[in-house]
């Protein structure tokens, strides 16, 4: 979930926290450090979060009987 109250504490959520191109993450506070990293400054930003992409749906199990009027 996006705005769940217990956030995994990473550097790649963090407020302080500006991506790199090399896939780590620039820290006003600490400096360079990897995504998965964090710190006790560490402040959670929801717009940073990139949410997990849904499912595709299955539609193997119908045939055209059921798409019919």
């Amino acid at each position: 979930m996006l705005f769940r109250k217990k956030i995994d504490r990473a550097c790649a959520y963090c407020l302080h926290g500006v991506a790199l191109c090399d896939g780590q993450v620039l820290c006003v506070k600490k400096g360079v450090k990897k995504p998965e990293e964090s710190c006790r400054r560490f402040r959670y930003d929801p717009f940073k979060r990139i949410p997990a992409k849904a499912k595709a749906m299955d539609f193997t199990q119908y045939d055209d009987m059921d798409y019919s009027l």
